[in-house]
């Protein structure tokens, strides 16, 4: 059956709308920090409120911080501390979860994932290196049976920003994304097929939802210990997280200031 010309008209609409959209200056970002310890700088940074009146469901933990900075509406959205523990809420399921809820709330042009992450140093990475994701996966999402396995992996590109990335003289490498901070034998194959130079516990869930939703989304990830080096993983990252954290922090506000007065093609 041809479509009708109510579903043409549509389709018309939608295109000039999505159009309209690209080429306006972008006015409102929501960033999604999995930490407190790397939020925290970025809200005294931007000179941000915590949200006294939440845009979220009563009772989820989710903080967010909100206030305008060089025109633009910067969302920072914190996933709390977990309510029986007391502990950030990392990982996947919060972060799909406050990605999600905060777009619908939100209505964001841009979506900015920052945290801090493992890396490789046989891909050149170091500890305290800030990173864009070219592409983001899953590592820990095994379905051996055909498609499903393409499901699980959950490969995807994000949002390319040519001029940002050389204009600040970032690096880039592919992300790779797991539940767990250590790597099991089966993650680290999982992590070699998919190429990455960094690991985290948030990317990929963030960019799902991104993706379904039709939200440009970008990835700023710090290296707080070094994968396939001599130290233990945790002990490495606990060394390293405050330092790490301000060089997260310095590249995030470059970022923002470079969006600034843009348009989404101009990045």
């Amino acid at each position: 059956m041809a479509p009708s010309l109510n579903d043409k008209s549509e389709k018309v609409a939608e295109e000039s709308m999505a159009s309209q959209l690209q080429n306006r200056p972008i006015s409102t970002i929501v960033i999604i920090i999995a930490m407190q310890t790397e939020a925290l700088p970025l809200v005294n940074k931007f000179q941000l409120s915590e949200d006294p009146d939440s845009v979220f469901p009563k009772g989820v933990p989710w903080v967010r911080y909100h206030g305008i900075y060089r025109n633009l509406n910067i969302n920072i959205i914190w996933p709390g501390q977990d309510t029986v523990l007391g502990v950030d809420c990392v990982g996947t399921v919060s972060a799909s979860l406050v990605t999600y809820a905060a777009i619908q709330a939100l209505q964001p042009d841009l979506i900015i994932n920052a945290g801090t992450a493992g890396g490789f140093k046989a891909k050149g990475a170091c500890i305290g290196d800030v990173f864009l994701a070219s592409d983001v996966a899953f590592h820990d999402r095994r379905i051996p049976i055909p498609v499903f396995d393409l499901y699980g992996v959950g490969l995807r590109q994000v949002f390319s920003t040519p001029n940002l990335l050389k204009d600040l003289n970032l690096k880039i490498g592919k992300l790779s994304t797991g539940d767990s901070l250590d790597m099991s034998p089966q993650d680290e194959a999982s992590i070699i097929a998919n190429d990455a130079t960094i690991k985290d516990m948030e990317g990929a869930a963030v960019a799902y939802v991104a993706d379904l939703l039709k939200i440009p989304a970008i990835f700023i990830k710090a290296v707080t210990d070094i994968i396939d080096g001599d130290k233990p993983t945790s002990e490495e990252f606990l060394q390293n997280l405050a330092a790490v954290t301000a060089a997260l922090d310095q590249a995030v506000t470059q970022v923002v200031d470079y969006i600034s007065g843009k348009c989404l093609p101009e990045l």
